[in-house]
């Protein structure tokens, strides 16, 4: 596919403004001299209670499914950010980074789903059979950033929201904005950077949701608070980040991700996009205890969450909604 010459794409391949990427001198720098943290083969964990199919009142429920997977439910809605229930985050079942962690929440005890945000099509966010799932079983809609309509439609999803970053599309009572962020699209060796990568921001009567993505660090932080604040929650990734040389323009790290808190000013943040898959140099822990040690340090004004995986974490209606009707699409 061939997309119009913006400041992010450039003759149908897409770029992180004003950022080199890697070259292959940095990468085999990188494999030379990783010396990856340590992690447990498999991290014993249960998985949670079974979420309720519906909260329709305001109250907003969060469910930790793992990596970047979150359930987030409110108003009659249920939102599905970047699935993956896999065991390998892989073009193959039988080689590739392999899940460390079962999911919070069994697949079969999932709620039916309505809409799946997905960021972009790095096998740990767009995982082709849990997707092929969902969409035989749920038929859901899904919003994607330009170049992956054309794999869904070839999933089975027929309603597709594909977007460039700054468009915003309406869904139901929500409206769905397609925003910047900072990483790299592939799938193979020959497709680096032929799809975008982004965030989203869904606005919904009872406040805004924020699903970052994959994202390093950037200044494009403060336009998103400008331009669709106040932010009721915000999902922040805070793994895969060392060795910060090579990981940093590509993946925040935990006291990035405090910054981005900060800029954001969110009621709650969460964090996301660690503690399953072993993808960088830091270890299973160092993205949890790095960011515990910078909220101890330098305390932010409004939660950051690191959330059980399976558990349901829930916030209250605000004050100012005055209905209860459901808005699906």
């Amino acid at each position: 596919m061939r997309y119009p010459d913006s400041d992010h794409c450039r003759k149908g391949r897409f770029f992180n403004p004003g950022i080199a990427p890697h070259t292959l001198k940095d990468v085999l720098r990188w494999r030379r001299t990783s010396v990856p943290g340590p992690w447990r083969r498999t991290i014993p964990a249960t998985p949670g209670p079974a979420p309720e199919a519906r909260v329709t009142d305001g109250e907003l429920a969060v469910t930790f499914v793992g990596h970047s997977t979150v359930l987030l439910q409110t108003e009659g809605l249920n939102i599905l950010t970047d699935p993956i229930w896999s065991e390998r985050c892989s073009p193959v079942s039988w080689a590739g980074p392999r899940r460390h962690r079962i999911p919070g929440i069994r697949l079969e005890e999932l709620p039916k789903i309505d809409l799946i945000l997905l960021s972009h099509n790095h096998y740990d966010h767009c995982d082709l059979p849990t997707l092929r799932h969902l969409v035989q079983r749920d038929a859901p809609a899904i919003a994607c950033p330009l170049g992956l309509a054309r794999l869904l439609r070839r999933l089975g999803f027929r309603r597709i929201v594909e977007l460039d970053w700054g468009q915003s599309a309406p869904f139901g009572a929500a409206t769905l904005h397609c925003v910047r962020a900072q990483h790299f699209a592939a799938r193979g060796m020959l497709d680096r950077y032929r799809t975008l990568w982004c965030g989203w921001a869904v606005a919904l009567p009872s406040g805004t949701l924020y699903f970052a993505g994959d994202s390093g660090f950037g200044p494009f932080f403060s336009g998103i608070a400008r331009d669709l604040g106040p932010i009721r929650l915000a999902m922040l990734p805070i793994g895969a980040y060392q060795p910060e040389w090579f990981m940093g323009s590509v993946h925040m790290s935990p006291a990035e991700a405090v910054a981005v808190h900060r800029i954001l000013q969110p009621q709650e943040s969460i964090a996301i996009h660690y503690g399953t898959f072993s993808l960088a140099d830091d270890g299973e822990m160092d993205p949890v205890l790095a960011l515990e040690e910078e909220l101890r340090r330098n305390p932010p004004p409004t939660p950051f969450r690191i959330l059980p995986e399976g558990q349901c974490h829930r916030l209250p209606a605000p004050e100012s909604l005055s209905t209860e009707e459901p808005i699906l699409a």
